[in-house]
């Protein structure tokens, strides 16, 4: 009698323990060992960046956008050495899809000009960061590097001030430095200033009659390797750019050859998702005293810059 007692109780025993190992399930519980949020230790990758290839770079500027930044190229009498001008160098590259580059160099009568345009594709690596916040991570960096100078308030776009100080004035900034001023590294005055009809001093002064130009400064005085004083004045001073791509940014830096004349370099970056472009249009005039013109300057490496936005987004 006690063995058949026994039997029925250990099979009552089995029954219970398979009740509770499959009765999770029924009752919307998780089973064993899966995670409750039903994703495991796998982390959803995210989306690739918008660009997956990059445009030949040589053929991205258009024959008429070189022959404003170049205009040596019309003065070409050789159709051959005129086309090869257009034509630009293909800069070396590992891989078209990742990175491309295009130089251009033209003399003319009264200048050498250069023009260089740069595309990056960057790619993350790493599965929790996306492609664009990749390129926008290395674009932070690249802005910072042209030690931009603190962004100032035009006048005509000024609020009005309650308090009655002027505009830029040194009440509205708590390091006690007026908000207008050059920071630290970067030259506030020393090299040639625009005349007040925005042309170039030296040549002004030179085509004055009865005066004579003043010699150039010396390099150390010139200018600073970021900026020059008549780049700070109309607002032409280095800057971020508001209209161009996803972020911008525009370098204008003023250097002196001492005996030679001063070669201007204009530099406009700026980022479209993954895709990083920069260009840089130098001029170096032939005449010793004269100066380059910032705005006409920036206003053709701007022009270039919108194109090759458009045509990215195209």
């Amino acid at each position: 009698m006690q063995r058949k007692a026994f039997v029925p109780g250990i099979a009552a025993l089995l029954a219970a323990l398979l009740a509770g190992c499959t009765g999770g399930s029924d009752d919307g519980g998780s089973t064993d060992g899966a995670n409750p949020d039903g994703g495991g230790t796998a982390t959803q990758a995210v989306e690739p960046g918008r660009y997956r290839t990059l445009p030949e770079a040589c053929g991205s500027v258009a024959q008429d956008t070189l022959d404003a930044l170049l205009p040596g190229i019309l003065q070409l009498t050789d159709e051959e050495q005129r086309e090869r001008a257009y034509e630009g160098e293909a800069m070396p590259t590992f891989d078209n899809d990742r990175k491309v580059g295009c130089r251009w160099k033209v003399s003319s009568a009264t200048a050498t000009n250069y023009l260089f345009v740069d595309m990056e594709r960057v790619v993350s690596y790493d599965t929790t960061v996306s492609d664009a916040v990749q390129a926008q991570q290395l674009f932070a960096v690249k802005q910072t590097a042209a030690d931009l100078p603190q962004p100032t308030t035009p006048v005509s776009d000024a609020p009005d001030d309650p308090s009655g100080a002027p505009s830029g004035s040194s009440s509205d900034d708590p390091s006690g430095e007026p908000s207008g001023g050059a920071p630290s590294g970067r030259a506030s005055s020393g090299s040639p200033s625009r005349g007040s009809a925005g042309g170039n001093p030296s040549k002004a002064a030179s085509d004055a009659p009865g005066t004579s130009a003043s010699p150039p400064s010396s390099p150390s005085s010139s200018a600073s390797a970021s900026g020059s004083p008549d780049a700070s004045l109309a607002g032409l001073q280095p800057r971020v750019l508001e209209d161009l791509g996803d972020e911008a940014f525009l370098d204008d830096e003023l250097g002196s050859g001492g005996s030679t004349a001063e070669h201007r370099r204009v530099t406009v970056a700026f980022r479209t998702s993954n895709v990083i472009v920069t260009i840089e249009y130098e001029e170096q005039p032939a005449t010793v005293g004269m100066a380059p013109d910032s705005e006409e300057m920036q206003d053709r490496a701007r022009e270039l810059a919108s194109q090759l936005a458009d045509s990215l987004a195209g």
